[in-house]
């Protein structure tokens, strides 16, 4: 994949649109509301479905899946275990969204056993992916996740390489890799880290993508538009983060070619 255009993103969410994909999330409990309205802005359809005892029946008839590890607890791990690997066997794209991975044990085992499971996509910021590409053996571990998301690419290519998924590193730049080729993604806004679960959100719109499109234009193209909507909802929002996520909606609704051409930029980043 040489970049993906504005025209060509515009383009994939119209796809998007007409499709309607149906999103099921296990997500964490702060997440739930902003990622099903996200998702319902963008044009998907979202699902909360998360009890192991529909989870596999359920799977059947997904489009994509997101696993958030944010609020963990074992009965929740089961489900996710099960959702994933039955998206998995059934060919659906799956994203995992390794939530302060490192941190301790349980969430760090937790998300190397997801990471076993295949995931097509996995969206952290870039303490998590450290975190999740060193418990995982395929990176070292021990870096602060304070870390900027450039100190985090090696690490990503590396778990790309050796999970097979693609791989987006999130932060002020945004960085998408599938172990060769390495994307910059730019855009956004200030305010975006002061409002919580939008990180969470943009996994959802991951998956969205992840429908109508192969893992790694998915990825850039969601990341992209994601980084378009939240300028544009940033200069909404000149009093603070109080309205963000509700402005953050509108501008995914009404995205649009000339928003994301003017508001992010991809490259193909060389170091």
């Amino acid at each position: 994949m040489a970049r993906v255009t504005p025209d060509q993103i515009a383009a994939l969410h119209d796809v998007l649109r007409a499709k309607r994909p149906l999103v099921q999330n296990i997500t964490n409990y702060v997440a739930m509301t902003i990622s099903a309205n996200v998702l319902l802005a963008l044009g998907a359809s979202p699902a909360m479905v998360h009890s192991i005892e529909e989870v596999e029946e359920f799977g059947r008839f997904i489009d994509g899946l997101v696993i958030n590890i944010g609020t963990l607890q074992p009965a929740w791990i089961a489900s996710m275990q099960l959702a994933a690997s039955t998206a998995s066997a059934a060919g659906k794209p799956w994203v995992l969204d390794p939530v302060a991975c490192g941190a301790t044990t349980l969430r760090t085992r937790a998300a190397t056993d997801l990471l076993a499971l295949r995931p097509t996509i996995v969206r952290g910021n870039a303490g998590e992916i450290l975190a999740l590409a060193g418990a995982s053996g395929a990176a070292s571990r021990g870096v602060d996740s304070l870390a900027g998301s450039d100190a985090a690419i090696d690490a990503g290519r590396a778990l790309a390489r050796s999970s097979g998924a693609v791989v987006a590193i999130t932060g002020e730049t945004d960085y998408v890799t599938d172990g060769n080729d390495v994307f910059a993604i730019s855009g956004g806004h200030a305010l975006m880290p002061l409002s919580t679960a939008i990180g969470c959100a943009l996994t959802a719109t991951v998956a969205a993508f992840a429908t109508v499109a192969p893992p790694l234009e998915a990825t850039v193209a969601a990341l992209s538009a994601y980084a378009s909507a939240g300028s544009l909802a940033g200069e909404r929002c000149p009093n603070g983060p109080g309205h963000f996520p509700a402005e953050l909606c509108d501008a995914l609704h009404g995205l649009d070619a000339a928003v994301i051409a003017a508001r992010s930029r991809v490259e193909l980043h060389r170091p």
